[in-house]
């Protein structure tokens, strides 16, 4: 049956799409995107139609990021349907949208409708300036729309953010190489089976390696813990002394550190999609821990022997993420139209689109990926609702724990992890420094 760890700390969020082995966005921006608006508004002179401002992070050229522009038009489209009524869309795309929602939460409010992208600022949660959405979800039947949201994002009985695509990670494997080995895919269903393949890996001494550890290591690190005694509570809690000295922290860090020193500090990053290409494109590595969206990165000549696969276990990592906030101080039509567009977002076609058009995992669980993939034609979606099937399928779907516990606790993580890939370290001495290292952050 399966099991869902959802994390107590569910306002510290994801990045959306842009994502650990994504491509992050370069400095070409699209015409839409603007600079940080001043924090107070001008309110709408009377007679006017009132103007409900969505701030969102696709500002990316469609050359840049093709998936931005899919955004934008669905955006776009929904400001068209309500061009007529007494409130007018208005979406604004910007670099900036933490900073903008930052700014006006210190001037004690918050933007109409933001697509966040980040840590709710706590706050603005205890001014009440944003909106509890789960009432309006509750009320319309979108239990099922919203999908992970519901619980995931469910803190004190309210839900004040909703994403509309959920960031999904397991691993990605090439078949030739672990044919080669003497292995198949069968023998990574366990983590003492995925060890032992990557053994079979570098005995091959051909060139190929194991897998892109570092910050791949991390995300495989809080997947194990999924699968070690007493490990469910420390995915459940927040950073504290408890988690930091407890055994299945240290039995997960430990095990994947050994992994990484026996993989070799050659192969190990603090951003996989540094190593990316070794995999996608060039047939270098076994496998590659990564999210979803890493179907669309295949190299054609590898397409046959490269497939998606769920961490050992039977575990993947889903998280919600923040997504759409509204503001709860806005007129009873302004916040209207801001519900209307939230559901507008979860719907089915709308879904659809996020899936065929900006290749993620849509939150909606209705919506029948499979279909959608056979309809298209098209291998890349084929690939993507294999890999998000096997993940929302998973016996144990945890949250990624960076987003509960930081992104500063991540990198301090990686970075042992990535020391402990050069041979010789002592991963006690050093697992025993990053203990240190983490209860003087957390004070």
């Amino acid at each position: 049956m399966k099991k869902l760890i959802a994390l107590l700390l569910a306002l510290v969020m994801v990045v959306g799409l842009v994502a650990c082995g994504e491509k992050a966005p370069a400095a070409e921006k699209a015409p839409e995107a603007e600079k940080a608006p001043a924090a107070e508004k001008a309110p709408e002179a009377e007679g006017e139609a009132e103007v409900l401002e969505f701030y969102h992070g696709y500002f990316h050229a469609e050359s840049e990021w093709p998936a931005a522009k899919v955004m934008r038009d669905i955006y776009d489209e929904f400001a068209a349907q309500h061009a007529d009524g007494p409130v007018v869309f208005k979406p604004i795309a910007v670099e900036n949208r933490a900073e903008i929602t930052s700014n006006m939460v210190a001037g004690q409010s918050f933007p109409d409708v933001v697509d966040l992208g980040d840590t709710i600022p706590q706050a603005a949660i205890a001014q009440g300036l944003v909106l509890d959405l789960k009432p309006f979800i509750d009320e319309n039947g979108l239990q099922d729309a919203v999908g992970l949201n519901y619980t995931q994002n469910l803190v004190d009985g309210k839900i004040y953010t909703v994403h509309d695509q959920i960031e999904t990670r397991g691993l990605w494997y090439n078949s030739a190489i672990l044919e080669k080995a003497g292995a198949s895919v069968a023998d990574l269903a366990t983590w003492e089976g995925f060890a032992a393949t990557m053994a079979k890996v570098r005995a091959l001494n051909d060139g190929t390696y194991g897998y892109a550890a570092g910050q791949g290591s991390f995300k495989m690190m809080t997947a194990m813990l999924a699968t070690v005694p007493g490990g469910d509570v420390v995915l459940n809690s927040e950073l504290s002394a408890d988690v930091i000295n407890s055994e299945a922290f240290a039995t997960a860090f430990k095990t994947i550190a050994k992994m990484d020193q026996d993989n070799g500090s050659a192969y190990t990053t603090d951003n996989v999609g540094n190593l990316m290409a070794d995999f996608n494109a060039n047939g270098m590595a076994a496998v590659l821990s990564n999210g979803v969206w890493n179907a669309s990165g295949i190299a054609a000549e590898y397409a046959d022997v490269i497939n998606p696969m769920i961490f050992p276990g039977s575990v993947s990592m889903a998280s919600a993420g923040t997504g759409i906030c509204i503001s709860s101080g806005m007129s009873d039509a302004k916040t209207e139209l801001a519900l209307e567009f939230m559901k507008y977002m979860v719907s089915e076609e709308v879904q659809a689109k996020i899936f065929t058009g900006v290749q993620a995992n849509p939150c909606n669980v209705t919506v029948d990926l499979n279909a959608l993939a056979t309809e298209s034609g098209d291998a890349i979606l084929v690939k993507l609702a294999d890999a998000c099937a096997q993940a929302n399928n998973a016996n144990t779907i945890i949250a990624d724990v960076q987003y509960a516990w930081g992104s500063d606790v991540a990198n301090i993580i990686i970075n042992a992890l990535m020391e402990c890939a050069t041979a010789g370290t002592d991963i006690d001495a050093r697992f025993e420094l990053l203990q240190k290292e983490l209860i003087a952050l957390i004070g």
